[in-house]
């Protein structure tokens, strides 16, 4: 227990009010996935389900969670669970905004807003596969 004064650590997980807050966040995400033609031909099993179990159990463990993900399917390998989807820079922005609208809805405090967003951000950039390649300089 902190005294008067004192600052507490605690992880996203728990500034969100834990587990729950993942499984409502991925709920309004998947919510809008279905909405959306160029995210749903993405999901190839009909029942989303195990889809949506996956995310929430993955966030809530990268966010100080449960190692539940872990346990049910060992390393998360992000980018080599998701290179046989073709994700490229129109699945990433449609991505983006349903996890956005789901994060605006569920209206996390501030800071843990932030830190979401940039791991969003940056997760879906890396996520893309879609074999374009930038080169920069001289050969």
């Amino acid at each position: 227990m902190a005294t008067e004064g004192e600052e507490v650590e605690v992880t996203l997980f728990e500034a969100v009010g834990g587990m729950l807050f993942f499984e409502r966040l991925v709920d309004v995400f998947y919510r809008h996935v279905q909405a959306d033609p160029v995210l749903i031909v993405l999901y190839p099993e009909a029942d989303l389900g195990p889809a949506k179990h996956r995310l929430a159990t993955f966030l809530a463990q990268y966010w100080g969670g449960p190692t539940t993900y872990a346990e049910e399917r060992g390393n998360p390998a992000l980018k080599m669970r998701h290179f046989p989807y073709a994700i490229g820079p129109e699945q990433r922005d449609h991505w983006m905004d349903a996890m956005r609208a789901a994060v605006d809805e569920l209206d996390p405090i501030p800071q843990a807003r932030l830190m979401l967003m940039d791991y969003f951000t940056m997760a879906a950039e890396h996520l893309r596969n879609d074999q374009t390649m930038r080169f920069t300089g001289s050969a």
